[in-house]
């Protein structure tokens, strides 16, 4: 996808750039980050979210491409591995016509995608990366387990023809999953490897390095995640079904990385179809068919008197 262009030949697209880094950082480090974002962003008018952790980076953008490369170009500049000759800054790129996010924040965590087994770490040991360009052979091979290791939500507008679905609700339940059905399926079925893949690569990195811990043998991730391979992978020759979902307002994208059919339904935060959105359960703002069920008729007033002051502000 390449950004649009003005009448006058200017770029008219921003700039959305997803990225991480399970790279070492020093508490003086994270402050340090912590401190010099916030202005730049500000500065270059980019929004997003930034999260750090001693184990490394992981954030989406978005703005004027100058001023997105700038602060990718921060983040390079602080990050070590030790190995001067390794890109440590995995970065996935899309345009988009209007900015994705409301505001800019960088804030602290214990962990930038978290799997609660602190004993994890990616840098330690992680599974054998496939280019986009090798992901169908591999999964197209029957000997292959394929699992989308992304949350239950996610799945539903889109997944890998054939890909095993953990139906977890957030990636901490991830180990539940393996311990309770994963490593069971495995010993039955004794496929020869695993194939993983979530959305940017982030969550089958630290996934791929706890089934290794756990003992389970040949393991594959999909280097870049999905962005890369919708980027990458003629249509014609995709195996992906669907729409990805991703953490901003375009809410999903299509195989050439525009935004898609979905929006969120503000009451549960889950995505809706338009095709969903107009079944009786669904009141914009109010209610979908995910959450009709959830709330109480005084929790749907005051989500009807929210989605009224929208309303008036965005006349």
């Amino acid at each position: 996808m390449e950004p649009a262009m003005g009448a006058d030949g200017v770029q008219s697209d921003l700039l959305v750039a997803a990225f991480y880094a399970f790279t070492p950082l020093a508490e003086a480090d994270q402050q340090e980050l912590l401190s010099a974002l916030p202005p730049l962003a500000q500065a270059e008018a980019v929004l997003g979210s930034v999260l750090i952790a001693a184990e490394g980076v992981n954030g989406t953008v978005c703005g004027p491409s100058l001023g997105v490369e700038r602060l990718l170009a921060l983040l390079r500049s602080e990050l070590r591995l030790g190995d001067a000759h390794y890109e440590c800054l995995e970065v996935k790129r899309s345009w988009n016509p209007d900015q994705v996010f409301r505001r800019f924040k960088a804030r602290s965590k214990r962990e930038i995608v978290t799997l609660g087994q602190p004993q994890v770490d990616p840098r330690d040991s992680v599974g054998t990366y496939v280019d986009p360009q090798d992901w169908n052979a591999l999964i197209d091979d029957p000997n292959t387990l394929v699992i989308d290791a992304r949350n239950t939500y996610e799945v539903a507008i889109g997944s890998f023809a054939g890909a095993l679905n953990p139906q977890t609700e957030s990636f901490r339940d991830f180990p539940h999953w393996v311990d309770q059905e994963l490593r069971p399926r495995v010993e039955r079925e004794g496929p020869q490897r695993i194939a993983m893949f979530c959305t940017g690569g982030i969550r089958c990195e630290k996934a791929s390095s706890f089934l290794q811990q756990q003992g389970f043998g040949e393991v594959h991730h999909l280097r870049g995640g999905i962005l890369r391979y919708l980027e990458e992978v003629p249509e014609q020759n995709s195996r992906w079904q669907g729409e990805c979902f991703v953490f901003d307002q375009r809410v999903a994208l299509n195989h050439q990385l525009e935004r898609g059919d979905y929006c969120l339904c503000h009451a549960c935060g889950l995505p809706v179809s338009s095709e969903q959105q107009t079944l009786p359960s669904y009141i914009k703002g109010v209610q979908c068919l995910h959450c009709i069920d959830q709330f109480t008729e005084a929790d749907r007033r005051r989500f009807a008197m929210r989605q009224q002051q929208i309303d008036q502000l965005q006349a």
